[in-house]
């Protein structure tokens, strides 16, 4: 990326500021309210919304942005910025320690950079990938997929990350794997990047959701499987809404898992 020298440094510092409030704020009472979807939402979602829009249109005035809490339409721009200030709301709320930023940079409509902060867990993982190569990153150490496959045999001891959702689908006598549900779902997926599961499965994650980490996926290598046979995630068609828009996801570490896991998962495709 051309323009990542400017624009890494900057996001690096956002999210840290960000984090650093965020994680104060957790601290404290957390008061949340229910929204028209029946997903939670707290005033450090909506005061993070505001300071990462603002900090960006500051920064990027050409650039469009699109966010959960507030922008939820695709602006016409050739450069866009996709974020959830708070992914993984209910757990900020309930105390459980698992929640982070996400910031998604799209060229025209498709993924160049995301960037996703874990303040609690001090986890930044990031990446970018066009035509100028690729590159994947955990605080700022290189990623890369496991060179070896996972033992078929053992399947029972490698973790598979999904949603209550996606149980709801599939039931969970059909995992061969160790499930692990973390609540935050762009933290799910990510397992796969960092290491830590096999693959992942979620039923309905928004557009800032994957934003950032589709493109960190595509950057290492790992298979990114659209769990509805009509849809093409990317590119994004511009001045549309998103508000309501899910995008069934299926990511796995390796080829060899992907008949296993496209069976698992046939429950979603239509």
């Amino acid at each position: 990326m051309n323009n990542l020298p400017t624009i890494l440094p900057f996001i690096q510092e956002l999210t840290k500021q960000v984090g650093d409030r965020l994680l104060a704020d957790f601290e404290q009472a957390r008061v949340a309210i229910a929204k028209d979807d029946g997903s939670l939402v707290t005033k450090s979602d909506r005061w993070a919304d505001a300071y990462i829009k603002a900090s960006l249109e500051k920064e990027f005035p050409e650039y469009g942005v699109l966010t959960e809490e507030s922008t939820q339409i695709l602006p016409d721009r050739e450069w866009a910025w996709v974020v959830d200030p708070l992914d993984g709301t209910t757990n900020f709320a309930r105390g459980i320690p698992i929640w982070g930023i996400s910031l998604g940079l799209l060229h025209r409509g498709t993924p160049v950079f995301g960037y996703v902060a874990i303040p609690p867990l001090r986890q930044n993982i990031y990446g970018w990938s066009d035509e100028h190569g690729s590159a994947a990153f955990l605080n700022d150490t290189p990623i890369h997929l496991p060179e070896t496959s996972p033992d078929p045999d053992a399947l029972g001891n490698y973790f598979f990350s999904a949603c209550s959702r996606s149980l709801e689908k599939m039931g969970r006598s059909k995992f061969p794997f160790k499930l692990r549900m973390l609540g935050v779902a762009s933290y799910n997926i990510l397992t796969v990047a960092i290491g830590s599961t096999i693959g992942a499965v979620e039923a309905t994650p928004k557009i800032w959701d994957i934003a950032a980490v589709w493109v960190i996926l595509k950057a290492i290598g790992a298979i990114w499987v659209p769990l509805e046979a009509s849809q093409n995630i990317f590119p994004l068609e511009m001045e549309k809404d998103y508000s309501s828009r899910s995008f069934p996801t299926l990511v796995v570490s390796h080829a060899e898992l992907l008949p296993m896991a496209q069976e698992i998962a046939k429950p979603f495709i239509h």
